[in-house]
């Protein structure tokens, strides 16, 4: 069943498509459901379409040559995934996708998004603006694996995923671990420092900044001696 083009009203991506382009688009999209744990797509998949979360969380990892596995990124509601892959060469995944709580997406075919991007070069420069924008977020988060302690890590994510001075973990917290390329056993240490510093309070899947400022200046300073 064909979805409502008014779901993808307001997404970047969609903006330029106008509302025949819309309809069309929508038209050849579907709606999928994932309870807890449920893999969408697995490493090395045939790509016959990227997803826009309504819903939920998306966990995106790969596996090394030894089987462990690499959280890359943790997608939440508005935010798409694996539209890149559409322009790649083979068109296969190159993470799997497991939604990490019950979750709604959009699943948008890739051969009906490309024949409305070889239509309109207004389309094409806005999907080159968002891939420009998730490559230059990989550049900085390579920047804070590789010169940051685990106390930047995450206060710089719990500063950039705050709602209204709130955090809502969209992800176990050993997933959260593994994006921040930490162990979930330095995660909770940290966490639980911060909290005995008085700059965060937790409660289950729940962190509230209590001290917003103070947090914002252990970010901004540089501290990749530390812990």
């Amino acid at each position: 069943m064909a979805i409502d083009p008014a779901l993808l009203l307001g997404h970047p991506l969609m903006e330029p498509l106008g509302e025949a382009g819309l309809a069309r688009v929508a038209g050849a999209a579907r709606l999928r459901s994932l309870a807890t744990g449920e893999r969408l797509f697995e490493q090395g998949a045939p790509a016959e379409a990227f997803y826009l979360v309504r819903e939920g969380a998306m966990k995106l990892s790969r596996l090394s040559e030894g089987g462990d596995e690499k959280v890359v990124e943790v997608i939440r509601p508005g935010q798409t995934f694996a539209e890149a892959v559409m322009f790649m060469e083979g068109e296969r995944y190159p993470v799997a996708a497991e939604a990490t709580a019950p979750t709604e997406l959009i699943a948008v075919d890739n051969a009906a998004f490309r024949r409305e991007v070889a239509a309109d070069p207004e389309l094409a420069l806005r999907l080159l603006a968002v891939l420009s924008r998730r490559l230059h977020g990989l550049v900085a988060e390579i920047d804070e694996l590789s010169f940051h302690s685990a106390t930047h890590r995450l206060v710089g994510y719990l500063l950039a995923e705050a709602r209204e001075g709130r955090v809502r973990l969209a992800a176990p917290k050993q997933v959260i671990a593994s994006r921040l390329g930490i162990t979930p056993e330095t995660l909770s240490r940290t966490l639980a420092r911060l909290r005995d510093e008085g700059l965060v309070r937790v409660e289950g899947d729940t962190v509230d900044l209590v001290d917003t400022d103070a947090l914002a200046a252990r970010a901004a300073g540089s501290d990749t001696r530390r812990p």
